[in-house]
């Protein structure tokens, strides 16, 4: 059994969270299969240990682990596909699920987030960068979420630009509802990419953890509005702890959508006073 199918196996097991998934594929050793006997080796509580071999044995998880991989394609931790800048990050994802143009994930990002509620001046801000972007073979990233992350997948896929949709719920869901010809059509030219399992729906809590995803798969984090306690500020700070580049575009001070990106420049964000990054 490879790597991947034995911590999709794992994961799919009730008990085993992201630590505990986490302190065993770091015992892992470096062949890409895994056999019983490999496993008693392992330095981990009896408890652990015990529900390593059941994960292993379990023909039931078998079963849903082949049935996850006719929906959508599974990469770990350990593939060659997994992106390299993810394995920099705290916290990375042990398994991405993943649907549409694998190769784009070792691709150059940048992300592109802001409010759920933007004016149109993130709207023109986008469609004036994107495609300065796009030139330099920059593939763009965000969150699927409506706002600013629609407006620039949908402006990299208007400029004939690939686009990473990095989702907070598993990939047989799509949220929020009104984008889900947009995630079918990223599927088709980008890539929709999640740490959830197929079928997990959509929580608040969710969307703050797959933001280090966003923060972390890029070269650098590009904010255009948000006030100031955002989502967006959270991936920008987080972009930060990574050491990536963080862009902001600087508003007026009477626009509450301008407070968040304001005071990250005030904290050491770039400025965007042009449409060239």
């Amino acid at each position: 059994m490879n790597k991947t199918e034995f911590l999709l196996k794992l994961k799919l097991q009730k008990g085993i969270g992201y630590v505990k998934l986490l302190k065993i594929a770091n015992q892992l050793n470096e062949e890409r299969s895994i056999k019983i006997s490999d496993l008693r080796e392992l330095d981990l509580s009896q408890k652990l240990l015990d529900a390593c071999v059941r994960a292993f044995r379990d023909s039931e998880l078998d079963r849903l682990v082949r049935q996850i991989y006719q929906q959508c394609q599974v990469v770990g931790f350990f593939d060659e596909a997994y992106p390299q800048k993810l394995r920099q990050i705290y916290r990375p994802p042990i398994i991405l699920f993943v649907q549409g143009d694998i190769s784009l994930l070792a691709k150059e990002t940048m992300t592109i987030v802001g409010s759920r509620y933007p004016t149109n001046y993130s709207e023109r801000v986008i469609n004036r960068i994107v495609p300065n972007l796009i030139k330099k073979e920059i593939v763009i990233a965000s969150g699927l979420a409506k706002g600013v992350d629609s407006l620039a997948h949908q402006a990299a896929l208007r400029n004939q630009g690939k686009t990473i949709a990095v989702i907070g719920n598993g990939l047989n869901h799509s949220y929020p509802r009104q984008n889900f010809d947009l995630q079918r059509e990223i599927i088709q030219n980008g890539v929709v990419i999640s740490e959830y399992l197929p079928d997990t729906p959509p929580r608040p809590f969710r969307f703050p953890e797959r933001n280090r995803i966003l923060a972390g798969l890029s070269k650098g984090v590009i904010i255009t509005e948000a006030k100031e306690k955002s989502g967006s500020l959270i991936t920008a700070n987080l972009a930060m702890q990574e050491n990536r580049d963080v862009y902001a575009v600087p508003g007026p001070i009477t626009n509450q959508l301008s407070a968040g990106p304001n005071q990250l420049i005030e904290d050491g964000a770039i400025p965007i006073i042009d449409f060239k990054i």
